[in-house]
Formats: C-alpha cells, structure tokens, sequence
C-alpha cells in the first residue's frame, strides 16, 4: 500500500488482501490528510504498529481497522483524534487496559475493542454519545461500572459476553441472567441483551418519581428508606463474599470433584486443588495448579464446555496474565503411570509445526490426563463448513443468539461473509492439514499415528492458518482406547477397520480419514446422514467415488464455490481423495505424496 493522493476524505480499502505494515500507508505533510474523515482498512492482513506516523489525519470520523495481523501492543492512545464517532479495533491484537482516557472521545457513538486480548477493569466510559460498545471475547474483570449499567436501556447495541465480569445489578433476576445472558467464565455472566434492559427503562422512571414524591413528603421517609436500601445492598454484598469465599474453599476440599458435560460425567480424583500442579511449558516459573484450571473454566462449567470428542470434553479458558487456552480432559482413563503419561506430554509439547495445534501445558487429575492447547480464535472445520458462527464452538443450540443479527460489528457469520466460498482458502486448508499429517508421519520418530483425523479436528488460528489437534492423545491412553479407535467416527472409519484380521493401526488409516475430510471440503456435505443425490443408504465416500468411476465428479462440487474457470483443480481434488479412500491400504498414496498432489494444484496459477 502506497502514498495516498491528496484530498481525499474517504478511504474504503476493506476486505481485500492487503499486506505488510500500516505504516506503509503514508501520510504526511506533502499530502493534505487533514481533509481525511473516513477510513476503513478492516479485514486485510496489515501489521506493524497501529497509528504509526498519522499526525496529521487528526480530523478522522470514522475508524474501522478490525480483524488485521498488527503487532500485539497496548492500547493506542487517541489524542489526535479527538473528533472521532466511530472507533472499530476488533481483533487487533491489543493487550493490556482500557484506558480511563477513552472517555475523552467525547463525540463517540460506536467503540468496539472485541476479540482482544485487554485486561483489567472497564473503564467507567462516561460519553454521552456512545450507542454501540462491544468488549466481547477478551479477558476483562471486576464489576461493570453503575455508570455503565444506567446507560445501557438507552444503547443500540452492546456486548460484554465472554470475559471475567461480574454483574452487580439487583433489578436483574437470576433467571433472566441466566436465560438473556451468555459466556461468562464467573458465576455472573455477561452478554449482550439490550432489550433485558429497555423493559426496565420504565420501572427506573416510576421509580425516580416515587423518590421524589417521598422527599416531597417526608425527610424521615427518605431516610429510612436509603437506611433499607444500604441494609439490603450490605447483605448482598456479604452474601457474594461468602458464595466467592465458599467457592475458594470449595476448590481446597478433599475431593474426588465432579463433573457433568451434555453427555457424560467425569471425576477428578484430587485431593486438594491446590497440591495438583499444571505444567505450562513456555511459564514453568508460574506455578499453576487444578485450583487455576477451576477458576479459568468456571468450575468446568457447561458454560465454557466448547466440544465433547472422542477423547473427551474440551474448555474454552483464561490463566492467569491472560493465557488463551483449550483444556481437553481425556476422561477415559490412562494405562499409563504419571510419570509415563507426564513423559508423553512433554514429548509432544516439544514437536512443532505450522499446521499443528500446539500443545501448551498438561495437568495430571487423578486417573484424568487433561491437555492444554492454545486457543484457536477461528473454530474448527465442520463449524466452518455447518455455518456455525466464526470462532464459536459449542454444543448448545446458539440460533437465538445475538450475534447472528449483528452486521459488521459483532461475530461475523462464516455463512454470509462466504469464507469458504472460495477454492483458494479450501484449498488452503486441504493444503496445510496433508503438512500436518505428513510431519507427524515422515517427520516424526517414530511416526505419530493420529488416529481420529475428521473435520472437528481441523482448526483456524487467529489468522485463518489450518491446524490439526489431537496428534498423539491416543498413546497417552496406552491400549485403555482400542475398543473405542476400533468404532471410529461415523463415515470416517477405513474399511480395514471391519476385517476379522486386522490388528494394528498404520499411517494409511489416516490417508483414508484425510480424503474423507479432503471430499468434505469440496463438495460441503457431511461424511455421512447427508442427501446425495441420486444414491440411497450411501456414505459420502461411496458417493463421491461413484460419481468419479462414473465420469461424473463435477457434479459432487459444492455450489458454494464460486470460483469460474477452476472446476478442472477441483476435479482433480477429488480425485486424489479418490486415491485417499481406497480399500486397500496398500493402493492409498503417503502424506508426503498427496503433499505434492496438492501442491500441483495451484489456484493463484503460480
């Protein structure tokens, strides 16, 4: 990105593909950038540094750099831009506070700071003009300020969901929190629901009369009634201590702890929470134990459960200092020992690879072996591929939530913003998960069978890089998940896995899942208990193979592909998944080969 000429007031740059660092975007005095009121660089692939070198844009009205890969930093500061009413900083990688001086944007109406990573208390945010304000899906904690909280009936829009909030506001029931609010990792949960709020606008008004009516009457009234009004609030105040304290207690006491998930219940046989060390492998001075894991998951709360798989249920979380984690609890129980299972971790937390999940930390629970991942801001494939939200992962019905009916502001839906719509970017991901695979066949010694390779398995981290999880928890259970390997997951199970003679997992279980995902991703339908037209009681392996044997492969594209003019690589896609999924494991190609497959189908035409 260049010079920009002079004049201009509008700039709109969004959603394309820019890259290298915002600084690149000059200006300066030979340019007249004072006439610059409106300027819109979300959704590109800008770094270095925001608000480098634009003294001179001072005038700006209308901010937008969201979702960009700019250098993790604090919170800017804004005091050239004093006449700002829009501010969007989502996914800009900031860290840190809120500062107080925010407040001083006097003229703001939108301010969205979302999918962050900003710490510390909300600032009180006294602008009168603000409408919309989105701090979603960072790591914010301490009560919303009452100033705040009064000025909500009055929003178009807000957002506080997934951070460490607490709400301390007596006219909202438990009930209603429970139903109209969302994600929250404390016991008072936070989101966004400006209608909760508006239903009470009256109530305040009739009560603000009252008041007045009883200082009109009686100064005794009134203060016995402020003396019922501070008694109440005390003893509410107290009781959240003593829930706060009794929860603190609750984690120091003999176990074993139970656990409930949508499908299953699991145990952590601990004596004491606090005696159970978390191994976090970049922070071994730390010092985390099970008692941090129970305070960043809610007490594995429902609420924060993201997946149940085969291994078992996963968290989303925030350690201490901010660490973004997934916590995977194995719950089937380990044949190995601890310090077995101990050693295995820390194998795996040593192997790397751009299209792996990396393997953050470890907790030993009892028999419980629990797995600590970086947390992958984008959601795993099949989310992307059903149209769930992007970066949302959840096993509870999400269709009433508010973020489908946010437009540019809140979490985009993967559906209408057409991420997959393009062969490139499935592509992409068909690309780096082979890599994945082929590391830990041929890169690895001695070579990590994955095992359980599927669509769930796939992730996008926060710049939309492909990465596979869950490559080695199989050996860490030592024969404890045979039984349960041996079944697979539905439509992805290699016929090999039925023969009376078979008895040993190899390489080419995996190639086969892959080219089931690789089908997946190209044509868009389920592996299995989908419509494929024409065939009945089919898989869609038996589908798309048909169709190839046929001639007739063009027709298993999925229509969401826009692309014209590359049905031919598409084909050619397919036909290697063709390759992937054939019956005998000998007939099926390596990793390393279908790496080069891929990679002789090139959408840039390179």
């Amino acid at each position: 990105m260049g010079v920009f000429n002079e004049l201009l007031e509008v700039i709109d740059l969004s959603k394309n593909q820019f890259e290298g660092h915002i600084s690149q975007v000059q200006f300066n005095t030979s340019y007249n950038c004072s006439d610059l009121v409106y300027l819109d660089l979300s959704e590109n692939q800008l770094g270095g540094e925001i608000f480098h070198n634009w003294s001179e844009a001072q005038n700006l009205k209308h901010l937008n750099l969201a979702h960009n890969r700019f250098t993790r930093q604090a919170f800017p500061r804004f005091e050239m831009f004093s006449g700002l009413e829009y501010l969007n900083l989502s996914k800009t990688s900031l860290t840190g506070q809120i500062p107080d001086e925010i407040s001083r944007l006097s003229s703001l109406s939108t301010l969205d700071l979302s999918e962050n990573h900003l710490i510390g208390n909300l600032p009180l945010l006294s602008i009168k003009n603000l409408q919309v304000l989105d701090v979603s899906l960072n790591n914010l904690s301490g009560e919303v300020p009452v100033s705040l909280l009064e000025k909500l009936p009055w929003m178009e829009r807000f957002n506080f969901s997934y951070n460490n909030l607490t709400l301390c506001a007596s006219e909202i029931s438990t009930e209603t929190l429970q139903k109209s609010f969302f994600g929250s990792s404390n016991s008072c949960p936070i989101a966004a629901n400006p209608s909760l709020f508006r239903s009470r606008a009256t109530k305040y008004k009739h009560k603000g009369l009252k008041l007045a009516l009883a200082l009109a009457l009686s100064m005794v009234c009134l203060l016995v009634g402020l003396l019922f009004l501070a008694v109440g609030c005390r003893r509410k105040t107290r009781m959240w201590e003593v829930k706060q304290t009794s929860y603190k207690e609750e984690q120091n006491m003999s176990g074993p702890f139970s656990f409930q998930t949508d499908s299953t219940t699991w145990v952590a046989d601990v004596k004491q929470a606090s005696s159970v060390l978390v191994v976090i492998f970049e922070k071994p001075l730390l010092n985390f134990t099970f008692t941090d894991l129970l305070s960043a998951t809610s007490n594995f709360d429902r609420g924060t459960l993201l997946a149940e798989g085969k291994f078992g249920p996963v968290y989303r979380g925030f350690l201490p200092g901010g660490i973004h984690v997934a916590v995977k609890v194995l719950v089937h129980g380990s044949t190995l020992t601890d310090h077995e299972a101990a050693r295995e971790f820390e194998y795996l937390g040593r192997i790397k690879h751009p299209n792996l999940v990396p393997l953050t930390g470890y907790c030993l629970a009892g028999e419980q072996r629990i797995a600590i991942y970086d947390y992958m801001e984008n959601g795993n494939l099949q989310n992307l591929l059903h149209d769930l939200p992007l970066g949302v992962q959840t096993t509870e019905d999400w269709s009433t939530d508010t973020w489908e009916e946010d437009d540019n502001n809140g979490i985009q839906h993967v559906g209408s913003e057409g991420l997959l719509t393009t062969w490139r970017f499935r592509h992409k991901i068909a690309l780096g998960a082979a890599r994945a695979l082929a590391f830990l066949h041929h890169g690895c010694s001695p070579p990590i069978i994955h095992r359980d390779v599927k669509a769930s398995s796939v992730y996008l981290d926060y710049n939309l890089e492909p990465r596979l999880s869950d490559f080695g928890l199989a050996k860490i259970f030592g024969s404890g998940l045979d039984e349960e390997i041996s079944l697979g997951s539905p439509g992805y199970v290699p016929p090999e896995f039925s023969q009376a003679e078979y008895d040993s997992l190899t390489p080419k279980s995996d190639v086969y899942c892959f080219g089931v995902v690789l089908f997946e991703l190209i044509t868009g339908k389920k592996p299995s208990g989908d419509s494929y037209p024409e065939e009945k009681d089919a898989t869609l392996v038996s589908w798309v193979r048909g169709l190839v044997r046929k001639n007739r492969v063009s027709s298993a594209i999925d229509p969401k592909i826009r692309d014209t003019g590359l049905d031919d690589q598409m084909e050619e896609a397919l036909k290697i998944g063709y390759l992937c999924t054939a019956d005998l494991p000998s007939k099926r190609p390596s990793m390393q080969q279908i790496v080069g497959l891929l990679k002789d189908i090139d959408p840039a035409g390179n």
